[in-house]
């Protein structure tokens, strides 16, 4: 009984990876995989458990770095950050409360949203703080900047 269910698992795992983009699950289907060995060598549970854990935490641990610099080798950094510290002019209201605000930064327009929540009017001239997502949280310009 104890074969199938690793047997099991170990087909289950490997679907969930064969499903996946990137390396999901391949460290529990080589556990799975060790599991499954013992087992059909008339090892007890509790040492097929074992085997599982210590064979995928190790996979996980020795391959994981190696898996990610391959899997997000292809991202392109964007410079989108430097617009972070740049100041901006408010094009549409920012206001929490309906969901609005604008700014253009670098002759290109966000969406923006005031970092503490105050409303920014029109013409405004701010600071951009972060960004979350696709909107830029901005926040009122320094005194010595205006």
């Amino acid at each position: 009984m104890e074969i199938l269910i690793w047997a099991g698992l170990t087909v289950l795992f490997v679907l969930v990876e064969l499903a996946t983009y990137g390396l999901a699950s391949i460290w529990f289907a080589l556990g799975a995989l060790a599991a499954l060995v013992a087992a059909a060598l008339g090892a007890q549970l509790w040492l097929q458990i074992v085997l599982f854990a210590v064979v995928s935490m190790a996979s996980l641990v020795l391959t994981r770095p190696l898996a990610r610099k391959f899997v997000n080798s292809k991202s392109q950094p964007t410079n989108a950050d430097r617009v972070i510290g740049a100041t901006a002019r408010v094009t549409e209201e920012i206001n929490e409360l309906n969901g609005t605000g604008a700014v253009s930064v670098d002759g290109k327009i966000w969406t923006a949203r005031s970092k503490d929540g105050t409303p920014i009017p029109v013409g405004e001239r701010v600071t951009v703080h972060e960004i979350r997502g696709v909107r830029l949280i901005v926040g009122p310009e320094p005194e010595d900047n205006i």
